[in-house]
């Protein structure tokens, strides 16, 4: 049985849950390279750095069976590197990764070269380890003596070791004037303060950094998932990965868009505006967003891990609707509410269950970024705090089960179009929610929440992240 790494959460930020990085996956992509990252800081603090002569890297568990599809090992390269997945210019990494290949020379954190053969150096072992399934050891060789670290890459981006896993955000202990571990904490303090979720939010965030600072960080998130957008609607072409599937989101784009002149992903989102908001157009417009997002994820591009890098496409799908159909007249203001709100959604699911695959199947990705924007919608439509918990179980509990079984571990089938699934089904959720009296619930969020643990517990490993069942077995690579 894995632990339960979440319920030992001190404080989770909206921007531990929203992070900006490189796909295809948050946690077998972006944790990876930040788990090489520290086990650089490591070395340089141990004073071993300069005198490693060798390096090997052990991938365990899903991190080995889906490794190659989700792009494993060339995140360890990267990290090794010493490249930044939120600064690095996409464009240059097959360039890095191949030379390293050719040379079988590793530009060690771009401080020292190593010997190093990526196929004979990075090892897939098929094994779990017992704390979590996504586990990773280095180890280098230092003055003739192995020294090996393992980290456990727990979803969204998170890493933690075994040793620290009380702590694996990067804050210090402080006491938060709204401490919440679960949605009845959040809908209490709302009540007792008379405030908005998302101003509840912000309060506790300011103990972090300067107002100044979270609306800079904000505005960069959504400038991401903007730009993230933009590029998946206007890029053609074959997804990489063997998997032969075709981009649609450019072809969806085009019918849609008309003859709109725009010059930047700004002007784009108000032209967007004045296009029809038939309800056929809607459905389609929703679902290119969302598949815009989950192509350039797939192709080693830039997202916003949304929690995850699986599930990225959901929030800023149903935020762009708000943005383009909803409300013309909105702005950074509801952006900013929208963002905070679905973050600490995150983060009570992150305590209570988990945003791992490779722990809970599909339903903690796509599941709970679904409950993450039908809460932030909900409060962007004046739904009460009730109503956002209302919407965010509506959400989760209609993808309660739901396994992960990629195709040959490629986050594409069926992972891109349930991103579009999960957009509609969070607008579906918050409309409900808005016309649902909170004394009239029978699940509260809580309980969704719960349940979706039990669930994760009881499901089969070949259901999480492994791509040793569902589709993942039922259609032969061949077969695409």
């Amino acid at each position: 049985m894995f632990y339960q790494i979440e319920n030992r959460m001190e404080y989770i930020s909206v921007f531990d849950m929203l992070k900006i990085g490189v796909g295809p996956s948050s946690s077998h992509t972006l944790g990876p390279w930040r788990a090489a990252e520290n086990w650089i800081s490591e070395l340089k603090e141990a004073n071993l750095f300069d005198d490693v002569t060798s390096i090997r890297v052990d991938l365990y568990g899903s991190l080995s069976l889906t490794g190659k599809g989700h792009a494993t090992d060339l995140a360890v390269l990267l990290g090794l590197f010493g490249a930044d997945p939120e600064t690095i210019p996409t464009e240059n990494i097959t360039t890095i990764v191949n030379t390293i290949k050719e040379r079988s020379i590793l530009p060690f954190n771009q401080e020292k070269d190593i010997p190093f053969i990526p196929s004979k150096d990075i090892i897939f072992n098929t094994s779990f380890l017992p704390f979590h399934p996504n586990g990773i050891t280095f180890s280098a060789i230092v003055n003739h003596k192995v020294h090996s670290a393992t980290f456990y890459s727990i979803g969204g981006g998170f890493v933690v070791k075994e040793e620290e896993s009380h702590a694996d955000t990067d804050h210090p202990i402080r006491i938060f004037p709204f401490p919440i571990n679960k949605a009845t904490d959040l809908v209490h303090f709302c009540s007792q303060e008379k405030k908005k979720i998302s101003e509840i939010v912000l309060l506790n965030e300011t103990l972090l950094r300067f107002p100044e600072e979270i609306d800079a960080e904000l505005h960069r998130i959504w400038n991401t998932m903007l730009e993230c957008m933009y590029i998946g609607c206007h890029t053609t072409g074959i997804l990489p990965g063997g998997l032969n599937v075709k981009r649609r989101a450019f072809n969806i784009h085009e019918k849609l868009k008309g003859d709109l002149p725009y010059d930047s992903p700004q002007d784009w989102l108000k032209k967007i505006r004045r296009t029809d908001v038939k309800f056929r157009e809607i459905f389609k417009w929703v679902s290119c967003f969302a598949l815009a997002v989950n192509e350039v994820n797939a192709s080693l591009g830039r997202v916003v891990t949304a929690p995850t890098n699986g599930s990225a496409g959901v929030i800023p799908a149903v935020l762009m609707y708000y943005l383009v159909i909803e409300n013309h007249n909105a702005d950074f203001k509801q952006i900013k509410r929208f963002l905070l709100v679905a973050g600490e959604i995150g983060s009570i699911f992150k305590k209570g269950a988990t945003i791992s695959a490779a722990m809970g199947g599909c339903q903690a990705e796509i599941g709970v970024s679904s409950a993450m924007a039908a809460g932030a919608l909900t409060e962007l439509y004046g739904g009460s705090p009730e109503q956002v918990m209302i919407a965010a179980e509506i959400a989760m509990e209609h993808h309660l089960g739901m396994t992960c079984d990629p195709i040959g571990g490629l986050v594409q089938i069926p992972c891109i179009e349930r991103n579009s699934m999960g957009a509609i089904k969070a607008i579906n959720a918050a409309e409900l929610a808005m016309e649902t009296d909170p004394a009239d619930v029978k699940v509260p969020l809580d309980k969704v929440i719960s349940t979706m643990w039990e669930t994760a517990k009881d499901m089969n490993s070949k259901y999480k992240e492994t791509s040793e069942g569902g589709l993942a077995v039922g259609v032969n690579l061949a077969d695409c």
